[in-house]
């Protein structure tokens, strides 16, 4: 009988689903070749919509929409002349390029990593679970530092506490890129979005603005949801699968905070405290300087417009403070070392900015964009669907596109130009679009094997065990992320209901089109 082939194990549904995802997921170009043959593909699609006589009218000034034809020879003028500006003009670059350099120097002076470590480190036993979810939504606002740092960080911990440790990264985990969207303050994915949706809307309204801070207040409540959401699936779920017991011996440990760190944490939080005071001094007073100098109002103060720059203020000042403190930072030449290693990780981006960039200014000029829209909205206006049904089909899409297309501000690039103009000839505000879109993209990160890091996160769980592989995280996973596409959906739909404000001067409703239609 030994000499027989082993038989195979029987395949099971969910792993004949997850070898389509992977395949498909595969399949696909990078993100940055992707948005080369798109930017292709407009170009020849505006000369195919040119030799039909297609045309709509605009839904505000009522003039006639016809595809223009980039196929000509002012066609071609417009591309060679357009291409540099299109790249340095796209809204997302500088905002992420400036929040980057802030957030650059408070990761590489050590602030960001300890001040995890000391969260974490610091939670009785029993508040481990919620502690670590909240932890990893919070480590969003620093990139990868959640995914390098924290989820590893959780096995070791959970594992010193007689937990196991898979039980600890898969809570972690969940937090990290799972909660993706959600958090107490503004991290550079908000400004990246909202350049995206401001390019998107400007496709219908040329004036439209689309604050960084437009998804704020939702996204604050969404924190203390998803840390509750994770806290039940992870011991009600997950633990039945992965008992308290002993695990195989690792030599790695926890170190605990030094003197250094701990002084480092101290400086930071009275530098924080201090510019927080500096601009509660601007924005509280009716005549505070950080507000409107004409009208006093804060919603369309400097202080909104200009979050990128305070942004960049907390990771600067919060970072220098630290690294004085912990003897991280000693001279000028360290900060400038941290920005530069932020800069430095961005030469990936940059490539799919440029192509990014070039499709959506091609997709404009076209026109097509505006009359997808057009006829979208008359599509969507005839099914008469109620917002929420219409807003849960919209994060649905969006949650099944992020299994093939891993990136999130890629995925907003391609989605956003036809989406948020079709909803705002519907009365709805690119702002409520942009905040399906993020629950919808976020839900679905923990079970992508597009995700970028998801590969580095099946290393960890290989620690502990060693057989693990794409079908034992999805399956650790896939809890989390039915229950917070379920319970995230449901707070977005009480949100709708109620009529509550999203985040400081993001309106629900494109009062224009509605006035228009």
């Amino acid at each position: 009988m030994s000499d027989l082939p082993a038989t195979p194990a029987k395949r099971t549904a969910i792993d004949r689903f997850l070898n389509i995802v992977e395949k498909g997921g595969n399949a696909l170009p990078h993100p940055a070749t992707l948005f080369a043959i798109l930017a292709l593909t407009v170009i020849v699609l505006s000369w195919i919509a040119s030799q039909f006589t297609l045309m709509v009218h605009h839904p505000v000034t009522g003039a006639e929409i016809r595809p223009v034809n980039l196929l000509s020879i002012d066609g071609l003028h417009r591309i060679l002349t357009g291409l540099v500006t299109n790249f340095t003009g796209f809204a997302p670059l500088g905002t992420v390029l400036v929040s980057l350099i802030g957030i650059g120097v408070a990761e590489h002076s050590g602030l960001i990593g300890a001040a995890l470590r000391q969260l974490v480190l610091a939670a009785p036993r029993f508040l481990l679970t919620p502690i670590l979810v909240f932890a990893g939504v919070m480590s969003n606002m620093a990139s990868e530092i959640g995914y390098v740092l924290l989820v590893p960080l959780a096995g070791l911990i959970f594992q010193a506490a007689g937990r196991h440790p898979i039980l600890g990264m898969a809570a972690a985990f969940a937090g990290v890129s799972g909660g993706y969207s959600a958090n107490l303050l503004l991290g550079t994915i908000d400004p990246l979005l909202a350049g995206l949706s401001q390019e998107a809307a400007r496709i219908l309204d040329h004036d439209y603005t689309v604050s960084p801070a437009a998804n704020y207040y939702f996204m604050f409540v969404s924190t203390f949801v998803v840390t509750a959401l994770g806290w039940f699936v992870t011991e009600v779920i997950v633990a039945k699968r992965f008992p308290d017991a002993a695990t195989r011996s690792s030599d790695e440990k926890i170190e605990p905070m030094s003197a250094a760190e701990k002084r480092g944490l101290v400086y930071a939080l009275v530098a924080s405290l201090a510019l927080t005071a500096l601009i509660l001094w601007g924005t509280l007073p009716a005549d505070g300087f950080l507000r409107d100098r004409e009208t006093g109002d804060l919603l369309n103060s400097p202080f909104l417009q200009g979050i990128v720059a305070i942004i960049f203020a907390y990771g600067v000042v919060a970072g220098i403070a630290y690294g004085i403190g912990a003897g991280t930072v000693k001279s000028d030449e360290d900060v400038i070392k941290g920005m530069s290693q932020s800069m430095a990780t961005l030469g990936g981006y940059l490539v799919l900015v440029f192509f990014a960039a070039q499709f959506v200014a091609f997709f404009n000029w076209t026109q097509l964009g505006l009359i997808f829209a057009v006829e979208g909205a008359t599509f969507l206006k005839a099914l008469n669907m109620p917002a929420i049904p219409l807003f849960m089909g919209f994060i649905l899409l969006t949650a099944t596109a992020n299994l093939f297309m891993g990136s999130a501000s890629a995925k907003w690039a391609l989605m956003a130009p036809v989406f948020v103009p079709m909803f705002m000839l519907l009365g709805y505000s690119p702002e409520i679009t942009q905040l399906g879109y993020r629950i919808g993209d976020s839900v679905t990160n923990i079970i992508s094997p597009m995700m970028s890091y998801f590969a580095l996160i099946i290393a960890f769980f290989q620690r502990y065990e060693p057989k693990a592989g794409i079908g034992t995280l999805v399956a650790v996973m896939l809890p989390y992320s039915i229950v917070f596409l379920i319970g995230w959906t449901v707070l977005f739909s009480i949100w709708l209901a109620l009529d509550l404000p999203i985040g400081p001067g993001a309106p629900l409703e494109y009062i224009q089109a509605m006035q228009a239609g």
